[in-house]
């Protein structure tokens, strides 16, 4: 029997005992189905051709926290406490220095929050708590916050393009600040959006076709018909289906933790040791895969995340997606997984870290999203992991895939190679995020002798570093504004008018995408 206590509505204990869940992640499930009829009604008879944007913005906000209340009770109130001292400090700070007191104040109050969790409630309960919530809201409060600096105190001339697009001209109300926070179809797993797209899509402008004219810039299309999210809401129900199932069947029968079981160390071979790694990380995958899917299929049934048409005249849905299974299973390197695992957190620090720090960007980067994780040592052991993983699996990469490149026979070989290195390094790293202990972590790594860390320093060491021009000036040409390659990529993107700058961003998550698991 489930007996996890929760904070939240008792309601369902009785559909919890029944499925042999927690109390809390059965009223996280719920909650996440209650929202996906709730944004069909929404899209249906709310629609924004049919009432007032005031009234989605009210029946969003106060769905939404219905939601968190029900999930978790009183605690639901830090999400006030945080937005509302947020919207405060907005007011009264000013646009010029606004963004870093929010900055400190969101991120230290969500920090308190996990320490509190993490030291007052059981160490390592993995189910829904309070804090996931509050991550992504403390994403929305700063992104707003540098958002809003960067439309009403910096010059446009200052601002790069992705920054341009995503500047707020003016101070949003109360109500829009709460809604954009707290709605109903990402209040309790996102993912995060921006700003401008969330009103773009309340106040119903965001299917307007973005096409190139004849001088090149944008012209928006207003006669095609809105199109419908069925579809791709469908398909994403299919992979949230079949990724509860994968979780509920085949996960719990190959826990991580078993890689540190004393008996399998000192019995099992090499060969079984990698293998069940990789299975064991491969099976801890779907109820991410489970969330995030199920978020953006609430998202899209409400209307929101359309972002344009392909080269074939179809409808992409994938605004906010933050993750691509496909892409991420099939990942021949770090980077390749990294691209696809997390988007939208990517996204974030690469917008409010990576383009702005003027002093190791890479660094301060991996710092934020290590706090931003939370304050389980695992978390460290894994982003300090990563990096070097990083480091190393680009060093091979520039040195070596270029020899390998033709003729095909050759290639296909060289990405069997890199698939199955790449996964087991993958696995090698995140074991930490999964453990969360410092003390059984460094059991795992022990029983592996370090052996990866090892070589990814003598990789280091050995191979000659070969920064890329694009590598060497990166964090410059985001820093200037008047980067023509940008502006032309901006222009060309034959896409939603108010949804492209995600997908300048996206030619820029490369570094910070690195540092998000």
């Amino acid at each position: 029997m489930a007996t996890t206590s929760t904070t939240g509505s008792t309601l369902l204990q009785p559909l919890s005992n029944a499925v042999q869940l927690p109390i809390d992640q059965v009223n996280f499930v719920v909650c996440q189905l209650f929202a996906l009829l709730a944004a069909i009604w929404f899209r249906t008879y709310l629609h924004s051709s049919k009432t007032s944007s005031f009234m989605r913005h009210v029946v969003a906000t106060l769905l939404g926290l219905y939601l968190a209340l029900f999930c978790f009770g009183w605690y639901a109130l830090h999400f006030l406490v945080q937005s509302g001292i947020s919207y405060c400090i907005m007011i009264i700070i000013g646009v010029e220095n606004m963004h870093t007191y929010c900055f400190l104040f969101a991120l230290g109050y969500l920090t308190v929050c996990q320490i509190t969790r993490v030291y007052i409630f059981d160490y390592g309960q993995y189910s829904a708590d309070f804090s996931g919530p509050m991550m992504i809201i403390t994403q929305k409060i700063t992104s707003l916050a540098y958002e809003i600096h960067d439309g009403m105190f910096r010059k446009d001339e200052e601002l790069t393009p992705s920054q341009r697009g995503l500047a707020v001209r003016r101070m949003p109300s109360l109500l829009e600040y709460l809604s954009y926070n707290c709605n109903f179809m990402g209040i309790l797993a996102g993912p995060l959006c921006s700003y401008k797209d969330y009103i773009t899509f309340i106040e119903g402008r965001s299917y307007h076709m973005a096409q190139s004219g004849e001088n090149g810039r944008e012209e928006i299309q207003y006669g095609r018909t809105e199109p419908s999210p069925n579809i791709a809401v469908i398909q994403k129900l299919l992979v949230c289906g079949l990724s509860l199932l994968f979780h509920l069947t085949i996960s719990k029968t190959l826990p991580v933790e078993y890689n540190i079981d004393e008996h399998f160390q000192a019995t099992a071979s090499w060969p079984t040791k990698v293998v069940y790694l990789y299975v064991s990380l491969l099976a801890a995958r779907p109820k991410y895969y489970f969330a995030w899917t199920l978020a953006d299929a609430i998202n899209n049934a409400a209307g929101f995340g359309f972002r344009g048409y392909d080269e074939n005249g179809a409808a992409r849905w994938d605004l906010i997606s933050n993750l691509r299974i496909q892409q991420i299973e099939m990942s021949t390197s770090f980077k390749m997984f990294l691209d696809n695992w997390n988007i939208q957190t990517a996204l974030w620090l690469k917008r409010v870290c990576y383009e702005r720090a003027s002093l190791s960007p890479t660094i301060q980067t991996f710092i934020l999203s290590a706090i931003w994780h939370g304050v389980y040592p695992g978390y460290y052991l894994t982003f300090l992991t990563g990096v070097l993983m990083t480091l190393a699996a680009r060093a091979m990469r520039s040195n070596f895939r270029h020899y390998f490149v033709e003729p095909p026979q050759v290639k296909l070989l060289y990405d069997v190679v890199t698939w199955i290195v790449t996964q087991i390094a993958i696995s090698y790293t995140v074991v930490p995020f999964v453990l969360l202990s410092i003390k059984p972590s460094f059991m795992f790594y022990s029983s592996w002798y370090y052996c990866l860390h090892i070589v990814g320093i003598l990789v280091l060491l050995l191979l000659p570093s070969k920064k890329t021009q694009r590598g060497k000036n990166r964090h410059e040409d985001v820093r200037l504004s008047r980067s023509k390659k940008f502006d032309e990529g901006e222009n060309s993107l034959g896409q939603n008018s108010f949804y492209t700058t995600n997908n300048v961003c996206n030619q820029n998550q490369e570094m910070a995408s690195r540092h998000s698991f």
